[in-house]
């Protein structure tokens, strides 16, 4: 590899485009001749600078860069329009899933237009709620974000986690529940983690401290769990479970409900893992190994006495419910309470001495009561095509709460009774606009290789099909993530304009189980690619749309989709809108946690999926002359996630190679990250852009 030669951004620009009577000037961004070896095959990397996100010239082209974009968006006449539209469908209380700790009872509420969530708890079904933690006044402008939190069994105590600027290092906190101080308990470098109580202490998992400088890219290496007993110092902190032979690996902890067993899952990326369980009430009692890893998911559910009742997917494809004996974890010995059946066992909690089993089926939930043998006795009825989420509780409890929403009914919060098998809306939002004139269809079609794929398309009743529709396709299709119905507000604003929305379920998410999760991912990547350009296809075939009328999106691993399919058909799509993107498949393991992404895509470092890699890597497959769509690459500059290189690159690629008239502009949000906590008000600001945008360049007048 050729040493990198740092050179400054010229003040020259690329072009001058003239697009609907307005005129983008890219900022010319200088090349190096970086080239490195893959297996005898040189491929050029003459943007590798950008890489380096602490350097003034990287600073200088994200100031460049952003100066461009704002000028672009801010001359559209209506996007302060789409901007006050936006902040009326946003402002409705927002609740999330209340979760029960001894006597207490703790949940978020958004009164509509707050930054952050506010966190409230009250005694019993019919306290008082009272603030606990509001994040709201932690920052002035909304970018310190809650993230884990978890109240003490006995309820005296609450640690959380807060993220800055949209990073995901955080720091954890400890305060007195009852007086609602906060102790002098600080501790640092906390990423991938969660809070598990024991006694008067909790484990997490922690990093040691990156360099100054490397926080946000460097490669996340020897992840530990550690106990902190409360009101002692973070140096202080019992070192619980290492592992120096393997640095890329993560591991959690989490305590059975009972604070017998502890349990510590290990992977090695994001499916996957080995399973440690240690018997707290035996003194001197070490670690054993009841699963091997990296081929399946174990997921502890809980105890029952002295065995574990486990989630997996060892075995059964679309999941399965087992018992196994820490004393005696041979497979031999396992034991299935619920056996794998044609839905996606999804997840499963042990409440009111039942098991509470919630299925997939054609990426829509559906759950049921079943009893500790694994005895089918209820279905718990909900409304229609959508999402369960959040049922949680101990084996002691009567009753559960959950959530349920769809693309047409913002998420509503139910208490469900264990006895009776009765659901009561606990908290539904009141919205000053109407949903009911749209409706929600399921199709599948077919794509490239033959495969069904199913799509959800929702859009105002009565639409018609003249293939003149606009459409905003929207896809993800990896690592096991399942697209279910949700309600999005930010989306509303295309739906109430006659916009259709569709989201294909694509291979490499977990719609099927494990079988639909491999058949997307390594040297079968191109599947989901194919898939997502079938389903635009499709919509034209079927006279929904027509390619002037074609939106897609996607973020993160979506985002990747986005630019290979913009760079494989270029000609089918108007507009493009790659979020937090993996661009740079070469690269993408050599940053924070990006090589925990080699189960779903392969290494550049392995010759055959190289070949494979390069074959639809975004950053490697833009071709100079080419017309390429609308595209508004988004990102942020504390995006520790996909590090924003990714997109840095990208952009700079894109506008040196695209011939076309239609504009390629980037994004870069500051003091934001990957997504997760990002503030309302940011929120609201990147959709009035991106809709904006959008609307533009599809010739629309909002």
């Amino acid at each position: 590899m050729n040493k990198l030669k740092i050179l400054l951004i010229a003040a020259a620009v690329v072009s001058s485009l003239s697009i609907n009577a307005q005129t983008v000037n890219y900022p010319v961004t200088k090349k190096t001749d970086v080239v490195n070896d893959y297996h005898g095959i040189q491929v050029a990397d003459p943007y590798r600078w950008l890489e380096d996100d602490n350097s003034a010239e990287t600073k200088d082209w994200v100031k460049a860069e952003n100066k461009v974009t704002r000028q672009y968006l801010d001359a559209i006449p209506f996007r302060n329009k789409i901007r006050e539209r936006l902040e009326k469908i946003w402002n409705f209380p927002k609740y999330g899933v209340p979760h029960k700790e001894g006597k207490y009872i703790i949940f978020s509420k958004n009164d509509g237009m707050q930054n952050q969530s506010i966190l409230y708890i009250q005694e019993g079904l019919n306290g008082t709620p009272r603030v606990l933690l509001d994040p709201n006044k932690i920052s002035t402008n909304g970018t310190v974000a809650l993230g884990e939190y978890s109240l003490s069994h006995d309820g005296k105590y609450f640690a959380y986690c807060v993220a800055k600027a949209g990073s995901d290092w955080n720091d954890i906190h400890v305060m007195e529940v009852e007086t609602g101080k906060l102790l002098t308990d600080h501790i640092k470098w906390v990423k991938f983690s969660g809070i598990s109580w024991q006694g008067n202490g909790f484990y997490y998992s922690a990093y040691d401290a990156p360099k100054k400088g490397e926080e946000l890219s460097k490669k996340n290496e020897f992840h530990k769990i550690y106990f902190h007993k409360v009101g002692t110092s973070q140096e202080a902190d019992e070192l619980i479970y290492k592992n120096d032979n393997y640095p890329l690996r993560n591991y959690g902890a989490g305590v059975t409900n009972d604070e017998r067993y502890l349990i510590i899952s290990e992977t090695a990326g994001t499916s996957g893992n080995a399973l440690y369980v240690k018997d707290l009430k035996k003194e001197k009692a070490d670690f054993v190994k009841v699963a091997d890893g990296f081929d399946f998911d174990y997921g502890v559910v809980d105890n029952v006495k002295d065995k574990l009742l486990i989630h997996t997917n060892d075995g059964a494809s679309r999941y399965r419910l087992i018992l196994i004996d820490p004393e005696n974890p041979a497979r031999e010995n396992w034991s299935t309470i619920i056996p794998e059946e044609k839905n996606v066992l999804q997840s499963a909690v042990v409440i009111g001495g039942h098991i509470i089993a919630t299925y997939m089926k054609d990426a829509s939930n559906k759950a049921f009561l079943y009893s500790m043998e694994g005895k089918m006795l209820h279905e718990i009825a909900t409304s229609g095509i959508g999402t369960i989420g959040g049922f949680s509780g101990k084996p002691e409890d009567k009753f559960s709460f959950y959530s349920f929403t769809s693309f047409t009914m913002p998420t509503t919060i139910f208490k469900y009774d264990v006895v009776k098998n009765s659901s009561t809306v606990f908290s539904q939002p009141k919205l000053d606009f109407s949903t009911s004139n749209f409706e929600t269809r399921q199709i599948f079609y077919t794509s490239k290789d033959g495969t069904k794929v199913p799509m959800f398309i929702v859009h105002k009743k009565g639409l018609k099909l003249d293939g003149q529709n606009p459409v905003y396709l929207y896809g993800y299709g990896g690592f096991n993530i399942s697209l279910t119905p949700a309600f999005s507000a930010a989306r509303m604003i295309w739906l109430e304009k006659g916009g259709v929305l569709a989201i294909p379920n694509l291979r490499g998410g977990g719609e099927y189980g494990e079988e639909w999760h491999k058949a997307g991912t390594l040297l079968q990547k191109q599947n989901v690619f194919d898939d997502f350009i079938a389903a635009a296809e499709y919509l034209i075939k079927q006279n929904y749309t027509n390619s002037s009328k074609l939106v897609i999106a996607g973020g993160s691993n979506g985002g990747l989709l986005i630019g290979a399919c913009m760079t494989q058909r270029p000609d089918l799509f108007k507009v493009a809108l790659p979020a937090v993107g993996v661009m740079d498949m070469l690269r993408f393991h050599k940053f924070t946690i990006g090589w925990a992404w080699t189960g779903d895509y392969g290494s550049s470092d392995d010759a055959e999926q190289f070949k494979y890699i390069l074959k639809y890597s975004p950053l490697h497959n833009l071709k100079a002359g080419v017309h390429y769509p609308a595209t508004l690459v988004t990102t942020a500059d504390h995006d520790d996630r996909v590090v924003p290189a990714h997109s840095f690159k990208f952009a700079a690629t894109l506008q040196e190679k695209h011939a076309g008239e239609n504009p390629v502009l980037i994004r870069i949000e500051t003091e934001a990250g990957h997504g997760a906590g990002k503030p309302t008000s940011k929120q609201i600001d990147e959709w009035s852009d991106v809709w904006a945008f959008t609307f533009k360049n599809l010739g629309l007048n909002y």
